[in-house]
């Protein structure tokens, strides 16, 4: 049985197939990814996120080339606003940004602006699905689980931006809801590197009740290995 080397257990639980695991891939968008963009907005230097590029794209790459099912997700608003909730239109203006404001790359974090698009490194490609979102998980008022069930997936390769938010919160949110998920560790990134090693040192308690964390290395050298079952 393939499983991927994992801590603090092997993942999943009851065999790696390509028929049961899916790739998501969490708001990988320009507006958290470079300096114009709502995040740069916020006084952050993007640079913490734009760590989880090179091993978001060598994930994707792996989880295409096994025939793995793969989800985007991005985040952001309607252009009238009316689904951005009050407290987030306050906390966002008193902190600098407010959502819907105009910047370089379109209004921040609204559908449809530049900076609502995933960068051009990991677009999606036919076959693929992208969820969009406006709130931090990726299940929250969106059709996700329904996709995942009706192609028999169990089991998630997470990777993505903000690792102690929006990416947590998914996994919280699909742990839940009977998914077996996995954190990769090296392709995901946030504002904040301590939050960055609070998030992944999270899915190791409770001997993983949230779930497990591995490299990129690790996934690739599973899902490479001969005998991936179906």
């Amino acid at each position: 049985m393939s499983r991927i080397e994992a801590n603090p257990h092997p993942f999943p639980h009851d065999g790696l197939s390509r028929s049961t695991t899916a790739l998501v891939v969490v708001d990988m968008q320009r507006d958290f990814l470079e300096p114009e963009g709502y995040f740069g907005a916020l006084g952050y230097d993007p640079q913490g996120c734009r760590a989880a590029l090179p091993g978001a794209a060598a994930l994707l790459g792996a989880a295409r080339a096994a025939g793995l099912f793969v989800v985007h997700t991005r985040q952001g608003y309607r252009p009238d606003l009316m689904d951005l909730p009050a407290h987030k239109a306050w906390r966002t203006a008193h902190n600098g940004a407010p959502i819907g404001a105009p910047g370089p790359l379109g209004r921040l974090l609204v559908r449809d602006e530049p900076g609502w698009q995933i960068v051009p490194e990991l677009a999606p490609i036919e076959g693929e699905a992208v969820i969009d979102k406006s709130g931090n998980g990726a299940f929250y008022d969106t059709d996700l689980d329904t996709v995942l069930r009706v192609r028999g997936i169990r089991h998630l390769i997470v990777c993505g931006i903000t690792t102690d938010c929006c990416v947590h919160c998914t996994i919280r949110e699909a742990n839940d809801r009977g998914y077996h998920c996995l954190l990769v560790s090296d392709a995901c990134g946030s504002g904040d590197s301590k939050a960055h090693e609070a998030a992944v040192y999270l899915m190791t308690v409770e001997g993983g009740v949230l779930g497990a964390t591995a490299t990129v290395s690790d996934v690739r050298a599973a899902l490479s290995a001969p005998g991936l079952a179906a």
